[in-house]
């Protein structure tokens, strides 16, 4: 007997970056941040396991809206705080989206997305990005209810710019979702599109650049029509004590952010350089990963799979058309230099993999 809706029996559901089992792995295939988070962070947690912890949190997440907005030079009334941002997203499609309704994407991009549209029976609609990874032409898809841009964009960690985004935001039907979940490693991004359209909603996360990927927190930027809206939507205590105090104590250290996404930024022009040396084609990256192109999808598999017997672990996905694509995410300047090794040691032990070491 079949209890589940007809839409959730047939969909694959979203299947995240392998997480190995085994120690003594190089991970480099979940955007993870390599450095630790700020010492305030460790410091804050510490206090706040205590007594406390027996209380429900601010189901309002008060204080730290108040932070996000002092931060991002908003108003706290246009944060929502989330369970990391692909909460969010789905807080944002169940409030959006009903059965049959239009959800738009450029593809290849973030596969939540897609998922999400399967889990409210909602019409996935997906729009090839041209080869350099600029706006589909034909993205402005009449009456559509959420229109999702991953920017920088994942796996490509290409970026549409300010005024193209804006430009879109005042020509589609429905809401704009702007994923910025990499913004602080580019060199700009579309914060200030919230006060110019009514119709914008940010995502930001402390996963990445704030190296928290393990507490699961996220923030939605947005005019207050759209976030009182949402409220609606979330569950009731959606973030813990433990995050909302990690998160305030992260946005405090913005020096130790900076120092760190200077880091990656330096390793990430490291690697781009490096690969193109070693023959690839590599896309221009404004992320903490990088896309490139290998000689076919069977190289591509292959690079993977030997790399991974080396304990290695960078991101295949055989996305359409990019099928012959892999992505690496920035780790330390050891860790990159381990896979430029390991890479060219496959390329001289595998025939044809067009790898020159």
């Amino acid at each position: 007997m079949n209890l589940f809706r007809k839409n959730i029996e047939k969909m694959k559901g979203y299947v995240p970056g392998e997480q190995p089992q085994e120690t003594g792995f190089i991970k480099l295939n979940t955007n993870e941040n390599p450095y630790p988070p700020s010492p305030r962070v460790i410091a804050t947690l510490k206090e706040s396991a205590s007594s406390l912890l027996r209380l429900y949190p601010d189901p309002l997440a008060t204080r730290l809206r108040q932070k996000v907005a002092e931060v991002f030079g908003i108003r706290p009334e246009r944060v929502l705080v989330g369970n990391g941002s692909d909460e969010l997203l789905s807080i944002i499609a169940r409030a959006f989206a009903s059965p049959g309704d239009k959800l738009v994407f450029p593809s290849p991009t973030y596969l939540l997305y897609k998922t999400l549209a399967e889990i409210q029976d909602a019409q996935a609609v997906e729009l090839d990005f041209p080869e350099d990874f600029s706006l589909p032409r034909d993205i402005l898809v009449k009456g559509a209810k959420i229109t999702f841009l991953c920017n920088p964009n994942s796996p490509s960690g290409t970026m549409v710019w300010p005024e193209e985004v804006s430009n879109l935001a005042g020509e589609i039907d429905g809401v704009l979702v702007i994923d910025e979940a990499y913004a602080e490693f580019a060199d700009t991004n579309c914060l200030a599109l919230v006060e110019k359209h009514s119709n914008v909603l940010i995502l930001r996360t402390v996963s990445k650049s704030y190296s928290l990927a393990g507490l699961r927190l996220g923030f939605c930027i947005g005019q207050e029509s759209l976030i009182e809206g949402l409220m609606k939507v979330k569950d009731s205590y959606n973030v813990d004590r433990l995050s909302m105090a990690a998160g305030i104590a992260a946005l405090d250290d913005q020096e130790h952010l900076r120092r760190n996404v200077e880091k990656i930024k330096e390793t990430r022009s490291y690697l781009i350089e490096s690969l193109r040396e070693m023959g690839f084609f590599v896309y221009p990256s404004q992320s903490n990963y990088v896309f490139f192109r290998t000689p076919s999808p069977q190289v591509a598999r292959e690079i993977y799979q030997q790399l991974k017997a080396r304990q290695i672990l960078i991101r295949y996905v055989e996305y359409r058309r990019f099928e012959d694509c892999l992505r690496v995410s920035i780790g330390t300047k050891e860790e990159i230099d381990t896979f430029l090794d390991r890479l060219a040691e496959v390329g001289a032990r595998g025939q044809g993999l067009g790898v020159r070491g």
